[in-house]
């Protein structure tokens, strides 16, 4: 019988354990759409939590001409400069190779009816983190959003 009951409290162990782990990661599902704009503009996340982005583009467009991303860059980084550098870079999937130090987290391009998605740890500080699609044009029609990394 005590057999019985270690074996019992080892897999209530286990489960609880794998039941905390697989919910401890949220997925935020955002849209993009041939308006240039993000469904969710804000994400709220505690510091090391792991968070999926899941984005679907509905567009009737072809992927050349409308196709969007998410990327997550480092705070500190200066917006502008990183769109203008992306847009450039077609054959990075519009991820300028100067700034790819500076990503927190990228999907890859999704045309209409497409979805991708990137999983990653919040990072560990406390901030603003912008979050924008890279594809040319979209971040200066205001294609973006923030991430809140708090407590």
């Amino acid at each position: 019988m005590k057999t019985l009951t270690k074996i019992t409290l080892i897999l209530a162990l286990i489960f609880t354990g794998f039941v905390s782990t697989t919910m401890a990661q949220r997925t935020i599902e955002i849209v993009g759409t041939d308006n240039m704009k993000f469904d969710v503009t804000n994400i709220e996340a505690t510091p090391g939590e792991e968070i999926t982005i899941k984005l679907t583009t509905k567009s009737n467009l072809p992927k050349q001409a409308m196709a969007h991303n998410v990327v997550v860059v480092d705070n500190d980084v200066d917006m502008d400069a990183f769109a203008n550098a992306s847009a450039r870079a077609r054959d990075n999937e519009y991820i300028a190779s100067d700034y790819e130090e500076d990503i927190i987290a990228a999907t890859n391009l999704a045309g209409g009816g497409e979805t991708v998605e990137v999983t990653f740890t919040v990072p560990k500080e406390i901030g603003e983190y912008e979050y924008i699609c890279s594809f040319p044009g979209h971040y200066a029609a205001g294609m973006k959003g923030t991430l809140s990394v708090k407590n």
